[in-house]
């Protein structure tokens, strides 16, 4: 495999950090090329200094200077804004892009590294839920390949590769069921954001935390892996499997279905995703059935956690609606994690902007901008 150079959008955050570690463990393989941060600029200074990008970009423009007075004697290019972040990728010297940005912002970056036929790791499940088509559409006019990083669709497609003639029947997306599996809404109208932070598997950022803990990472993952696999919402079921081995599965005509398993740990998806088409070899805890002697299944409870559902209607509603619910539901986990709204009204607010927003049934990248913006603003006025 020849020397891969790699750009990490949001390497100081769970993904890009573990990111970092899976690169350090196979340095004759892979060569950090881009690094860049939104706000931690401490960690990206370290990061930096360690591993010698040739480029860091810092988000916040207000931090330039700490950053590039803290490199200048390392001879790194420092950059600043949301503009250098889209620009970054697009030099010559980036083979692959892996973005690891939360939210809404992984958009505009992803666009700009398609159009430059960068290879895209995708751990921004966000990209695909705001504008699937439209970024499935350029992936295949520039010829790029989208590499899942998210641990289900990185093992729905562990479990295609070899099957590209066999249609598939459905997708079975496994989710934990988070730190509320079992509670019913009279507990759920009390918890705190401390009490949904603590997921039971899964180390993760406190957005992806309370998404799994409202089922809305899930509702999340149906949505990209519509557009990740060419499916329709018919042909994904969504399964609770509370000790996260079986990490997804997919069911073929004939009946047969394949799995694929082993211990949560996001290394091992980043891994497969920057080395494909390799399997590069790991010293990463290996999985040992008789430490799991039950595997358990049972359905999700759409009653309680009514985000998974908003997820279905948005996805047979199409257009604009799957944008609508993720800037929405942005707003509500961020007002969530100030306390100034409790866990049920994530779900009412939800609602009420894709009840109330304008929708658009074919829009374009300056629709998509749009409907996240009014969406916010929506949004912060039901707050």
């Amino acid at each position: 495999m020849q020397k891969r150079n790699i750009a990490i959008l949001g390497s100081t955050g769970s993904i890009g950090s573990q990111a970092l570690e899976v690169i350090e463990a196979n340095s004759d393989l892979f060569q950090i090329e881009v690094l860049t941060a939104q706000n931690n600029a401490d960690l990206l200074i370290k990061q930096a200094a360690k591993f010698k990008p040739n480029v860091v970009v810092i988000g916040n423009e207000e931090l330039y200077d700490q950053v590039s007075n803290a490199l200048d004697p390392l001879d790194i290019k420092v950059y600043a804004g949301q503009n250098a972040l889209g620009a970054v990728v697009e030099s010559d010297e980036v083979h692959m892009v892996l973005t690891a940005l939360v939210g809404y912002a992984g958009l505009l970056p992803t666009i700009r590294a398609i159009k430059a036929r960068k290879h895209i790791a995708l751990a921004n499940k966000e990209t695909l839920v705001v504008a699937g088509e439209l970024i499935t559409q350029l992936a295949i006019e520039n010829k790029v390949e989208i590499l899942p990083v998210d641990s289900e669709h990185s093992a729905i497609f562990q479990c295609l590769v070899g099957e590209n003639l066999n249609p598939i029947e459905k997708i079975v997306l496994t989710a934990s069921g988070g730190p509320f599996r079992g509670k019913d809404r009279a507990f759920l109208e009390t918890v705190t954001k401390e009490q949904a932070l603590k997921h039971p598997n899964w180390e993760m950022g406190a957005k992806i935390t309370i998404d799994s803990a409202s089922l809305m990472n899930k509702g999340l993952e149906v949505i990209e892996a519509k557009w990740l696999f060419d499916l329709k919402s018919e042909q994904i079921e969504v399964i609770v499997h509370p000790q996260s081995i079986i990490h997804s599965l997919v069911q073929f005509e004939d009946g047969s279905m394949k799995a694929q398993m082993g211990l949560p740990d996001m290394k091992l998806p980043i891994q497969y995703a920057i080395g494909f088409p390799q399997r590069l070899k790991s010293d990463f805890p290996r999985f040992d059935f008789m430490d799991y002697p039950n595997l358990t299944f049972e359905k999700p409870d759409l009653e309680t956690f009514r985000n998974l559902g908003f997820a279905f209607n948005a996805l047979n509603q199409g257009g604009n609606m799957a944008c609508i619910v993720n800037a929405a539901n942005e707003i509500a986990v961020d007002a969530f994690l100030k306390d100034k709204i409790g866990f049920l009204q994530m779900s009412d607010l939800i609602e009420n902007c894709m009840n109330n927003v304008s929708f658009v049934k074919k829009p374009s990248l300056d629709d998509y901008i749009e409907t996240d913006k009014q969406t916010r603003v929506k949004a912060l006025e039901l707050i």
